[in-house]
């Protein structure tokens, strides 16, 4: 189960994450345990995201639009 944090608190925490993986100098075993705690912060990411995409799409209903869902290109 994720952990119940905020959106921009987990984005934070997986960018701090990922500078510590990236040093040369990092052990296998602090590499291990950061790797998992970026994937429960990346778990709960991705529900926040999850949750504000339901949001939205009652809001929209809400309003009587049409709510068009589109992939965003990563570049």
């Amino acid at each position: 189960m994720a952990m119940d944090v905020r959106f921009e608190d987990a984005i934070q925490r997986l960018e701090a994450i990922v500078e510590e993986l990236e040093q040369p100098s990092i052990t296998l075993d602090r590499s291990l345990a950061l790797f998992g705690e970026g994937i429960t912060h990346l778990r709960s990411a991705s529900e926040a995201l999850g949750r504000a995409e339901e949001s939205v799409k009652v809001l929209v209903a809400r309003a009587g639009g049409v709510l068009e869902v589109t992939e965003l290109s990563s570049g």
